[in-house]
């Protein structure tokens, strides 16, 4: 079996509203879909990650510049492939949007690598585990979001089964070195520090002491104001503070890491991979380690991240944020590792979770988990009226 082709599948929806963390605007949810295509029919799919730029520019990279180097490649050999289009791209971007676009060619090889063998990513990566604890990520903040409003956001979450919740904080322009200060949105959904701490002590309140709370800061936050906030949030039982400082501070993680009682988890944002990883680990600038497998460097290089979380003794809790195919990779990750932690769900999820694929994983509102499925490959198969509903390209 040969690889023949590989085509990009640009999808956007728009949101109904406009939301934001505490550096970023978020008008839609886009995904770019990879599909390799075998000499015998066989199609694997993933998702390249794109996030701060266009997906054109992550489309030219798969498409123009990695593609050409695998047509004609056997698709099971994985690691040889990882390794050819990591070398000959290696000087023209050693992370950002060269890794997110080997990223989505490694998992569409990994869901055709299933296909072909007929066994499931996650037991063909190590099969752990069959069941996954996933947590609702939202508390996002927006124009006409009060505190009520994140309140209600909250019970909603542990009505669908839920047993852990993330909640936004940082968004205060005021702060020394955020990345607002000179934006376009100054101003829009900001709140105070204090108004901060406030949102989550509601938060607490309202989802009570068993349901696991997580706090993204999203890298806003100089060492000095992540201590201090860190040390106000303390009292409510914090499973996690996410990207505390901005992800090149890795010493400012580590002191953030060693003031605070609350676990340092990150930093997706940081995406060379392994190389990055490994400085995080070493330094134990975090607790739960955080790589994206849609721009960290797919299935392949994400593997890699576990094993050295896990010979540190650390758990893995990749950042997952894309269409229902870069979730289903995520999730796949967590069933075949000993140190996966939770799986990152939206929730509401937008069409591209939920219409995307015909049997999309979903959350048992009894136990908070995802259980994986037992079809070869990533389980999923596009819905293809909903693909042509969200297209980009006109095709």
């Amino acid at each position: 079996m040969r690889i023949i082709d590989i085509r990009t599948i640009p999808l956007e929806v728009v949101l109904q509203e406009t939301v934001y963390d505490a550096n970023y605007t978020m008008k839609n949810k886009p995904a770019l879909l990879v599909e390799v295509i075998t000499d015998e029919g066989l199609v694997g799919t993933g998702e390249a990650a794109h996030f701060g730029g266009p997906m054109s520019s992550t489309t030219q990279v798969i498409e123009h510049e990695l593609k050409p180097y695998l047509i004609g490649k056997d698709p099971i050999n994985t690691e040889l492939i990882w390794d050819l289009m990591h070398k000959r791209a290696y000087k023209h971007g050693r992370g950002g949007i060269v890794i997110a676009a080997i990223s989505g060619i490694d998992i569409a090889l990994w869901d055709l690598k299933g296909k072909i063998s007929g066994l499931p990513c996650w037991r063909l990566m190590g099969g752990y585990r069959k069941r996954v604890p996933a947590y609702a990520t939202g508390g996002f903040y927006s124009s006409t979001k009060d505190n009520d409003a994140l309140v209600d956001e909250m019970r909603t979450y542990m009505k669908a089964g839920f047993r852990a919740v993330k909640m936004k904080v940082g968004r205060n322009s005021a702060m020394e070195l955020s990345p607002l200060r000179a934006s376009e949105e100054c101003g829009i959904a900001e709140v105070s520090l204090q108004e901060d701490i406030k949102r989550v002590e509601l938060v607490r309140q309202t989802i009570g002491p068993d349901i696991k709370l997580c706090v993204d800061a999203n890298g806003a936050w100089d060492v000095a104001t992540a201590v201090k906030m860190g040390r106000k949030m303390e009292p409510y039982d914090i499973y996690w503070l996410e990207e505390p400082v901005w992800p090149d501070d890795i010493l400012g993680s580590r002191e953030v890491a060693q003031k605070l009682s609350i676990p340092i988890a990150g930093y997706e944002t940081c995406s060379y991979g392994i190389v990055d990883f490994h400085k995080y680990i070493n330094h134990r600038s975090v607790h739960f380690v955080q790589p994206d497998v849609a721009w960290s460097g797919g299935l392949t290089e994400c593997i890699k991240i576990a094993h050295l979380a896990q010979a540190a003794n650390l758990p893995l809790a990749p950042h997952i944020h894309g269409s229902a195919v870069a979730v289903a990779a995520g999730v796949h990750l967590l069933g075949a590792i000993r140190n996966g932690s939770m799986a990152e769900t939206v929730f509401p999820a937008h069409p591209l979770l939920t219409q995307l694929v015909k049997e999309p994983l979903v959350i048992d509102t009894d136990t908070g988990d995802i259980t994986l499925p037992e079809t070869p490959g990533l389980g999923i198969e596009l819905n293809l009226e909903v693909v042509k509903q969200y297209r980009t390209d006109g095709t």
